[in-house]
């Protein structure tokens, strides 16, 4: 039975089903075999991505995970080291890859409130050139992080500190267009000027652009080359993948400027919330929302509550995560917000 009518899944916007539209795209997709480079949406996809953004090449993978994995493995070798924040997906929520699979050593860095790395803290990280250390080669950052759009200036910051110690620069762009949507004025250019500032991104179609599978990785011509060979090492050579190239296109075609649409429900969704005994609520992040209950009530019995009543959300110490998306209308997360209030009502009576 198809829930979507009754249930409002916010836990992620990874949840998203494709449209009608995506999927007649999908249906009409012309494929070929994407090993031997002879898939022509895969092509299609992989040279209008690498244009959009301002990179030679890009290479399309099946996840932002294998993404960013990619990118580790062809930057650093065995014995290297990479920066990233303590809470970096591609640090925190990836398996440990570059390590168990590259021999690649993380260095976790502590986020500021606003979830930047301090400056000062990824220039004391560079190990020297000595044997007793890793080599330290790459710095990745992400944006947008837990929602937070971070700053450009910051980004110009963080990645000429890189090159002064001649590191490598690394995006972890999953919702790289929410950033830009953010930013007001022509999305894909504000993606552009995000990416500018890197070596290498990662861009996912499977989150909030609403694409079932599908990430895209964007470097130098033989950067790209190099993740190819990786790509094809860890499994993720695809063969008539055109199918799945082409709800990406769909994707940048129709689902880029409604991004804002999630990014309003997740801001009313916060507002009406607002002052609601018993929850903490922070302010929208573009389109998510995060809410610390008081003292007492655990966050994990908050969910499945939440879950009981019909709004899925995810849940940990200390707060409750809500992800709005293209499947969530303006309506649901009216709706959504009344069933937070009422069971923290009936908490609390």
């Amino acid at each position: 039975m198809d829930t979507r009518d009754t249930v409002i899944d916010l836990r992620s916007d990874t949840v998203t089903r494709p449209t009608e539209g995506m999927r007649a795209a999908m249906a009409r997709a012309e494929v070929g075999d994407d090993v031997f480079g002879d898939d022509p949406a895969v092509n299609v996809l992989q040279e209008r991505v690498a244009e959009l953004l301002g990179f030679p090449a890009a290479l399309f993978v099946s996840s932002g995970t294998q993404s960013n994995l990619c990118a580790l493995l062809t930057h650093c070798g065995r014995g290297d080291e990479y920066i990233a924040g303590g809470q970096a997906h591609i640090y925190s929520h990836e398996g440990g890859g570059a390590a168990v699979l590259g021999g690649i050593q993380p260095h976790p860095l502590p986020h500021r409130e606003d979830g930047t790395l301090d400056p000062a803290d990824i220039e004391a990280a560079v190990k020297p050139d000595d044997p007793h250390f890793a080599r330290t080669r790459l710095l990745c950052l992400e944006n947008t992080f837990g929602g937070t759009v971070m700053p450009v200036e910051y980004l110009e910051t963080a990645t000429g500190l890189a090159r002064k110690h001649h590191l490598a620069t690394h995006l972890d762009g999953a919702r790289l267009f929410n950033a830009a949507v953010a930013g007001g004025g022509d999305p894909y250019d504000g993606a552009r000027r995000i990416a500018e500032h890197f070596d290498s991104v990662s861009v996912c179609f499977s989150k909030g652009l609403g694409a079932p599978v599908g990430s895209v990785l964007l470097g130098s011509r033989e950067f790209v080359g190099e993740a190819r060979r990786w790509r094809k090492a860890l499994g993720g050579g695809m063969r008539q993948a055109g199918v799945l190239a082409a709800a990406a296109s769909y994707a940048l075609d129709h689902h880029v400027e409604r991004l804002a649409e999630d990014h309003a429900n997740a801001a009313l969704f916060a507002e009406v919330l607002d002052g609601v005994p018993g929850l903490e609520v922070g302010a929208a992040r573009t389109n998510m929302v995060f809410a610390r209950p008081v003292a007492g009530v655990a966050p994990q019995d908050l969910v499945e509550r939440l879950a009981a009543r019909g709004v899925l959300c995810t849940g940990g110490r200390p707060q409750l995560r809500f992800v709005f998306h293209l499947d969530v209308t303006r309506a649901d997360a009216e709706r959504a917000a009344r069933v937070v209030r009422e069971v923290l009502t009936e908490g609390t009576g």
